[in-house]
């Protein structure tokens, strides 16, 4: 694998093949997906080493003085020997980045192989392709947070535990003197907290782009600006906190600070800048000097860092690693945005060269990421397995005695069954309703009362194990509709699940395990929007095509309401999870084909989504899956182009074709059909007749492979190929 190291005594940079680290127990093996280089903390090794040797003492003298310490105990040759030796060996740069867990050590469930994680450490979270990092040095990225983002994690737990030592009050006023990286942070950290914040750094541009991320004024600390804004925001009497994130050899910003705290103010050095305290002004006002250390506590602990031993909540609430955790909570609600502080993004292959600008000058940023080989789209993108259907030679379908009705069993009776399936069944010719399955007693009776079923139950295998029950409905919670199908299959029964079909690829494998076990390939999805009136007579007015589309598909979906189990992600999948699979299926029916790959991309603090599915033939389909609009625009909006027409579908409500001659639906009278009844009579038909189920098994995965692929998208941050796509 490739790292970046240097050499101290000559500043040779380089990038060097080395071996890939073991996977020691108490960790994980990471591959890096993108990694920050600190602007400040990193150009300050990389200008040191390109000292000469008195420059480099100099700049060092804590290191000086431990050479004189070891010449007085070891003599001036074996000291010499060692400081050469140490001087001329490569060493690692880089400490926060974002990865894949590639390999699990022993004594490691909190993560598994493929979970992104962002990682700390100047020893674990180097610049390089591979890193083993220790337990408490990592913690998985939230689902939907772009990991450039995530890469950030280790310089926002600096800024972090900077402002928790600060001790910040709402509605305070703070000072932050030098708006580099750390400093931007510690802005947004102190906004996010009900904190009036004035910076203070000479670049004008550094000052704008504070004041566009929250702070209330910023300006050159030579100048008058700084002093008169503070004295506007405090009525003159100074700061409550002032953040010393600067770095260099002037004693300005110490002198600044003591000069524009209020009397018993708090000073909270972050950065690394000369710390020559003017005694009367801070004896004078009593002011409060603070260091902060790091990432916080557990920093320089080798039985934290290196061994996981944690610190109880009780007394330590913010390790380093909680407050790595809560950076990037706070990234994923949109507290805090790092996207306008990334001034470039080199490919790793090109990290010396990248310095080297950076060095000089040519290159002038805030933050500068390295990304990895396998996290381009150029390099390659990740992929979803597209699983291989079985080929099912079919068992004859049972002979039918003339007039017997379908038997249907429902396992699940909740809201969805019982207001959109369960009234274009109950009373339908040729059909019964035999059994219904629930885990609490009182709602199957509800059902049975309701609905007319046969009979009531919570016993699920005395219903898979009646013969006479034709088909299996499964309407109960996301979680468990691959466990219920594949029991079912394997029971024999036709089954009707409700979308998702399932959750994970695993989940998605073992159902086509079941159903290449048992030789039952009798499944329908509950994807209903292609069987809707408006749209399949839509679709006949629009005609064949010959050349790719594209489609457009808003799906407005409001906000959920307080305690809906929807919000159970950890358990339950994401929104788009449990809905997505619908409006995928819509465009490949209406496109004629599934997805090659899929893009996605998440709106900062909120579940809106943007979905770009690829088809084989060039067409395109655009998911806007949105929950901030508002609750009186239509829910679904719909366009397709292709060779000069274009359909419109206003909310399964009006549809329109334009094309030479124009083409527009009656607007209905009733309620909008979103073609349920015509997929359950579809789905009835294929039961009774034994002919072929209503949508292809072939079409059912790739919908639900192209679904799964959209949290794996917005993991990598870039389009995610379906693999084995037809």
């Amino acid at each position: 694998m490739k790292q970046v190291v240097q050499n101290y005594k000559s500043g040779e940079l380089a990038l060097l093949d080395v071996p890939v680290p073991g996977c020691k127990p108490g960790g994980v093996l990471v591959r890096s997906a993108y990694s920050l280089i600190s602007t400040g903390t990193e150009l300050m090794k990389v200008s040191e080493a390109g000292m000469s040797m008195l420059g480099k003492a100099r700049s060092r003298p804590d290191q000086v003085a431990k050479v004189v310490q070891s010449v007085a105990t070891n003599g001036v040759p074996a000291t010499y020997r060692k400081v050469m030796g140490k001087l001329d060996s490569y060493t690692p740069l880089g400490y926060s980045l974002c990865g894949v867990v590639e390999e699990v050590g022993t004594g490691i469930d909190d993560v598994k192989v493929g979970d992104l994680v962002a990682c700390a450490g100047n020893e674990h979270a180097l610049h390089a392709e591979l890193n083993w990092v220790p337990r408490n040095l990592y913690t998985r990225v939230p689902d939907g947070l772009d990991p450039r983002h995530a890469a950030f994690g280790t310089v926002g737990s600096i800024a972090l535990q900077g402002v928790r030592q600060g001790e910040s009050r709402l509605g305070e006023v703070a000072l932050v003197i030098g708006l580099g990286l750390i400093g931007q942070l510690v802005v947004q950290l102190l906004t996010a907290s009900g904190v009036r914040v004035v910076g203070a750094d000479p670049d004008p541009a550094r000052c704008e782009l504070a004041e566009r991320l929250g702070a209330a004024a910023c300006g050159d600390p030579a100048s008058s600006a700084v002093e008169n804004a503070v004295a506007e925001l405090t009525g003159g009497h100074g700061v409550d906190q002032v953040y010393l994130a600067a770095g260099g050899g002037s004693n300005q910003p110490v002198e600044l600070a003591a000069r524009l705290s209020r009397d018993r103010g708090r000073v909270v050095d972050i950065g690394k800048c000369r710390l020559d305290l003017p005694w009367n002004a801070y004896y004078e006002k009593e002011l409060d000097v603070r260091f902060s250390r790091s990432y916080g506590p557990g920093r320089y602990d080798p039985s934290y860092e290196l061994e996981g031993r944690d610190y109880p909540i009780g007394y330590v609430r913010w390790t380093e690693r909680r407050n790595l955790a809560c950076f990037l909570d706070l990234l994923a609600l949109g507290r805090v945005d790092v996207e306008p502080l990334i001034s470039h993004i080199a490919d790793f292959d090109d990290a010396v060269e990248t310095y080297g600008r950076l060095k000089e000058g040519e290159l002038k940023a805030v933050a500068v990421l390295f990304r990895y080989p396998g996290h381009t789209a150029e390099a390659g993108a990740p992929a979803v397995t597209v699983p291989a259907v079985p080929a099912v030679t079919g068992k004859p379908a049972p002979v039918r005695a003339a007039g017997r009705p379908v038997r249907l069993a429902f396992v699940g009776a909740g809201n969805y069954a019982t207001s959109m399936l369960l009234p274009h069944l109950a009373g339908r010719e040729g059909v019964e309703l035999s059994t219904v399955v629930t885990t609490t007693a009182l709602s199957a009776a509800n059902a049975q009362r309701k609905f007319g079923f046969a009979g009531a139950t919570t016993d699920l295998d005395a219903v898979l194990g009646d013969g006479s029950v034709d088909a299996v409905f499964v309407v109960t919670r996301h979680s468990s509709h691959a466990e219920l199908t594949r029991k079912a299959l394997l029971a024999g029964k036709t089954v009707f699940v409700e979308k998702p079909l399932a959750l994970t690829e695993d989940e998605l494998a073992g159902v086509l395990a079941a159903v290449e076990e048992s030789g039952n390939d009798r499944l329908q999805v509950g994807f209903n929007r292609r069987f809707a009136p408006l749209l399949v007579e839509a679709r006949k007015e629009f005609g064949a095509r010959t050349g790719p589309a594209s489609l457009r598909y808003l799906v407005n979906a409001g906000r959920l309401e307080h305690g809906s189990w929807y919000l159970h992600q950890g358990t339950e999948g994401s929104r788009f999870a449990g809905e997505g699979g619908h409006f995928i299926d819509t465009a490949s029916w209406l496109l004629g084909a599934d997805p090659v790959s899929v893009y996605a991309v998440a709106t900062p603090g909120a579940e809106d989504l943007q979905v770009l599915l690829r088809y084989p033939d060039g067409s395109t389909a655009t998911i806007s899956y949105v929950t901030t609009g508002s609750p009186g625009f239509p829910k679904e909006t719909l366009d397709l182009v292709a060779d000069g027409k274009v359909l419109r579908l206003d909310d399964f409500v009006r549809a329109s074709v334009h094309s030479r001659k124009r083409w527009v639906s009656s607007r209905l009278p009733k309620a909008r059909d979103k073609g349920q009844a015509a997929e359950l009579a579809a789905f009835v038909r294929a039961v009774r007749t034994g002919g072929p189920m209503p949508v292809p098994l072939e079409s059912l995965v790739a919908t639900t492979a192209a679904t799964l692929a959209v949290p794996a998208g917005l993991a990598a941050g870039v389009p995610v190929t379906l693999a084995g796509a037809r």
